[in-house]
């Protein structure tokens, strides 16, 4: 039997984030784990929304700047490396903006590693001092999923459980 998110959640979107992102908070209060931070992300992320077919991190490659390798994520395999400035992810890595894509068949360059997505969403991760990290990466299966309450949602998420790892 296929997992299904909990279905107790509020079915406004802004009010499941605010819940699942106080939950986060709450289980990964003292944690200083990077890897463990985002594990705990990607999963509990991943459990809130059943939109969400992929959702994890790629890193920055410290031994190949310019590159992003996959990191801990919920879902089907992902892509292993992506350049910097290569679809949806590079993109968000080389320009540290937040990429909402309605429909990514519509975006030039994307890169397929899960041929179920049609949505996506790229937040970038960075530390205390503002380097970049990785980023936050979530598919799903329908188009238009994800809006500005995504966006301002995850990285207001991001910012607060980052800043301090």
């Amino acid at each position: 039997m296929a997992h299904v998110a909990r279905d107790d959640r509020p079915t406004d979107k802004a009010e499941r984030y605010q819940e699942v992102s106080e939950e986060i908070r709450a289980v990964l209060l003292g944690e200083p784990s990077r890897i463990a931070r985002m594990a705990t992300v990607a999963s509990m992320l991943a459990d809130a929304f059943a939109a969400f077919i992929w959702t994890g991190f790629y890193l920055v490659d410290p031994d190949k700047p310019g590159e992003l390798v996959v990191g801990p994520y919920q879902g089907k395999l992902g892509c292993l490396r992506i350049p910097f400035g290569r679809g949806v992810c590079g993109r968000a890595a080389e320009q540290r903006q937040t990429q909402v894509i309605a429909d990514v068949h519509a975006f030039e360059g994307h890169i397929a590693c899960d041929s179920r997505s049609n949505s996506e969403i790229v937040v970038p991760v960075t530390d205390i001092r503002g380097d970049l990290i990785g980023v936050l990466d979530i598919d799903s299966a329908d188009f238009g999923t994800f809006d500005g309450v995504d966006a301002q949602a995850l990285e207001r998420l991001i910012s607060e459980i980052f800043a301090e790892a």
